[in-house]
């Protein structure tokens, strides 16, 4: 087992609780960010879940907390793995795109420097 998930994530929810109590009003406004896309209503709260699993990187506690939500929503594990499959494509995109930039900014140095 890489991590104790579950552990990890009461922890995490205790500790966040601290700070709620010491910074109430930060928490109402990060409440009215997360929960306005529900009051689109179009895409359904499992497909919220699914994009935040897709989104979520370098946060071990968005995609704890948000892993739990959407199997509690009914998410299944091939409906998360697809969801993180286009994660994955959406990552390497970007990447493609960054290296077209290094080489450009190689290019320009090139000829700058003749």
């Amino acid at each position: 087992m890489m991590n104790d998930w579950n552990a990890y994530r009461a922890s995490l929810l205790a500790r966040v609780a601290e700070y709620a109590e010491l910074n109430p009003d930060m928490m109402k406004g990060l409440h009215i960010i997360e929960s306005s896309p529900a009051k689109i209503g179009t895409l359904g709260p499992k497909i919220h879940e699914l994009i935040s699993l897709a989104v979520t990187t370098r946060c071990d506690g968005c995609m704890s907390v948000h892993t739990k939500k959407a199997v509690e929503l009914g998410a299944t594990r091939e409906e998360i793995a697809e969801a993180l499959s286009v994660a994955i494509a959406m990552n390497a995109g970007p990447a493609l795109v960054y290296t077209a930039h290094v080489l450009e900014a190689h290019a320009q140095l090139l000829n700058s420097s003749s």
